[in-house]
């Protein structure tokens, strides 16, 4: 399929190296990754190809699907699988175990109660030792890291997403996972890392 025929994000495009090398590190004793929130699928389509000690296995809304798989189908790896039909506060956690989970980019997009669910469904599904990377903006103690931030925060609540989350909160929905670990990322995102104990 031509690139033209696959949804494109600019923004994953840009992000998708320096977040490969958090990965890299974080995931290289991992053997079976969930992706929550695919989007176009470009993420997936880079990091299974060079995590190929990982099964990686991507979900999102319906809707979303046939986009991911057109960036998947030109990435002919065996460690890269077709999304699975996931909504947070819809659908049940996907079958399986998985001792990896990821996410970019969704959390600001929920509303504050899907980002809690979101938080507790990984808690609960992780076995010990799991991790979870989750990356986007993100506050500390109430404040914005950046102006753009705060600016992208407005738009974000205007548009009718809940918007960018403090990181309290989220330790807090987000027991018994902790946070061992915050990677200042370019454009005034974080990669979070977080592990059931």
């Amino acid at each position: 399929m031509t690139l033209s025929k696959k949804p494109f994000s600019q923004a994953c495009e840009n992000n998708k190296q320096p977040i490969l090398e958090v990965l890299h590190r974080i995931l290289a004793d991992r053997k079976k990754l969930l992706e929550i929130g695919s989007g176009t699928g470009q993420h997936a389509a880079h990091f299974a190809p060079r995590l190929t000690h990982l099964e990686w296995h991507t979900s999102d809304m319906p809707n979303n699907h046939s986009g991911i798989k057109a960036w998947l189908n030109d990435v002919p790896v065996k460690n890269l699988h077709q999304p699975m039909p996931f909504t947070i506060g819809v659908n049940d956690w996907p079958l399986g175990t998985f001792d990896a989970v990821y996410t970019a980019n969704t959390t600001h997009i929920m509303q504050p109660s899907e980002a809690q669910l979101m938080m507790q469904l990984v808690a609960d599904n992780l076995p010990v030792g799991g991790v979870f990377c989750q990356y986007g903006p993100y506050k500390f103690d109430g404040q914005y890291t950046s102006e753009s931030n705060k600016a992208f925060d407005l738009h974000l609540r205007e548009q009718g997403c809940g918007g960018i989350r403090d990181i309290d909160e989220l330790t807090l929905w987000a027991k018994p996972l902790v946070l061992i670990e915050k990677v200042a990322m370019p454009a005034n995102n974080f990669m979070l890392i977080w592990q059931k104990q």
